[in-house]
């Protein structure tokens, strides 16, 4: 892997199958190793350099059914395809949204059921959606009060050296 500053990746499109992928406008990040283009076939070593998990987490995500099946090697090795490695964009924005992990779960559990749970799919994101905008509104309300705070002492240092 070569390393490069900031990356646009295409990622697999729209949401499709079990990946549920990010649109590419949302997949705009910075990545000490970003993800090499078409190799599609990654160890967990690569994959927890990546995305900045742990191999045990990316194991514990494995084992409590957050990821999709993850291909083997002929020894046993997990390989990571690009589509796994979308899946785990989508998951570090519902992690970074407080999504809890139990919704995600269940999100993911919907995905691999195929196009029948798109509704129900709907249902949780949109729910999840209003709960981030409440937190976006908490969080504007307590910057403008620390915004004020830092006017009023700025206000004082400036009156106290005329």
């Amino acid at each position: 892997m070569t390393v490069t500053g900031t990356e646009t990746r295409t990622g697999t499109g729209t949401e499709t199958g079990a990946a549920g992928a990010v649109p590419p406008a949302v997949c705009r990040v910075a990545r000490e190793h970003p993800r090499p283009a078409g190799q599609g076939d990654y160890t967990i070593s690569e994959v927890a350099t990546y995305t900045g998990l742990s191999a045990h987490t990316l194991r514990w995500y494995e084992r409590i059914g957050l990821m999709p099946h993850v291909d083997r090697s002929h020894t046993g090795q997990r390989r990571y395809s690009d589509r796994d490695l979308s899946w785990l964009d989508l998951v570090a924005k519902l992690r970074l949204t407080g999504m809890p992990v139990a919704d995600m779960v269940r999100y993911a559990e919907l995905v691999r059921t195929g196009e029948e749970t798109f509704a129900e799919r709907e249902r949780l994101l949109a729910a999840h959606r209003e709960d981030v905008r409440g937190r976006i509104a908490e969080l504007r309300s307590a910057l403008e009060v620390l915004d004020y705070k830092i006017e009023f002492y700025g206000a004082r240092r400036a009156s106290e050296g005329a």
